[in-house]
C-alpha cells in the first residue's frame, strides 16, 4: 500500500512540477488502469497544461524507436546495470534527439523510480488516452481469414452505426486460423465472440452437460 501512494505521489510531482503554480491532475477523457496508465494520466495531464499533447505524442512515437535500439536496449533491459547508468545512457540519447524538456524529463522520472522496463507500456497506454481525446473509438475485429475489399467496407459501415455523433473508427483487423471461422469483434469496452471456434466450445460443453 505504502508502494502505491509514493508511486502516485511521485506521478503526481512530474505532472506538476513542470507547470507552476502546481495544481491538480487533469483528468484524462479515459481511464487507464496499472502503473502505465498512472504514469501515462501524469504526462497527459503534463502535457495538456503545457498545451503540447500533439507534440508530446509524436516525440514519444521517436522515443519508442529509440528504446527498440539493440545497443540502448540492452542497457535498459538489463537489471545487472545500475540505475543511474541507465538514466544517463537514456538522457544521452534524448537530448542528442532534441526532444522537449517534457519528454526528456518523463523520461528521466522513469528512469529514476527504476521504471524504464515499463516505457513501451507507457507510451501505448498514452497512446489510448490521446485516441479518446481525439474522439476515436479503437475497434479490433479478428477473422479466420483475411477480409475482402467489399467485406471489409461493409463491416466499417456496420460498426460506424454504434458510434455516437463525433467519433471516429480506429479499426484493426488482424487473421487468426485458430477461430477457423466467424469473428471476434471488440469495440470500445464491448467485446463480442461471433467465431466458430467459439460456438463449437459452447456446443460441446451443451453435449457434455446433456450425457
Amino acid at each position: 500500500m505504502a508502494a502505491a501512494v509514493g508511486l502516485s505521489q511521485k506521478v503526481r510531482h512530474f505532472s506538476t512540477s513542470l507547470v507552476r503554480p502546481a495544481s491538480k491532475l487533469v483528468q484524462p477523457p479515459i481511464q487507464v488502469y496499472g502503473l502505465e496508465g498512472r504514469y501515462a494520466t501524469a504526462l497527459y495531464s503534463a502535457a495538456s497544461k503545457q498545451k503540447k499533447l500533439d507534440q508530446t505524442e509524436k516525440e514519444l512515437s521517436r522515443v519508442s524507436a529509440l528504446i527498440r535500439d539493440p545497443k540502448l536496449s540492452g542497457v535498459v533491459m538489463n537489471p545487472h546495470i545500475k540505475g543511474t547508468v541507465k538514466q544517463k545512457v537514456v538522457n544521452d540519447a534524448l537530448v542528442k534527439e532534441k526532444l522537449s524538456p517534457i519528454t526528456v524529463n518523463f523520461v528521466n522520472v522513469l528512469a529514476e523510480n527504476g521504471r524504464l522496463r515499463y516505457t513501451p507500456g507507457v507510451i501505448s497506454a498514452f497512446g489510448k488516452i490521446m485516441s479518446a481525446y481525439r474522439g476515436e473509438v479503437l475497434c479490433s475485429v479478428t477473422t479466420a481469414q483475411p477480409l475482402d475489399d467489399a467485406s471489409l467496407t461493409e463491416l466499417k459501415t456496420a460498426l460506424n452505426g454504434f458510434l455516437a455523433k463525433g467519433e471516429i473508427l480506429k479499426l484493426e483487423v488482424k487473421t487468426d486460423p485458430s477461430i477457423l471461422g466467424g469473428m471476434i469483434v471488440s469495440i470500445g469496452d464491448k467485446y463480442v465472440d461471433m467465431s466458430t471456434k467459439s460456438k463449437v466450445q459452447k456446443l460441446t460443453k451443451i453435449m457434455k452437460e446433456a450425457v
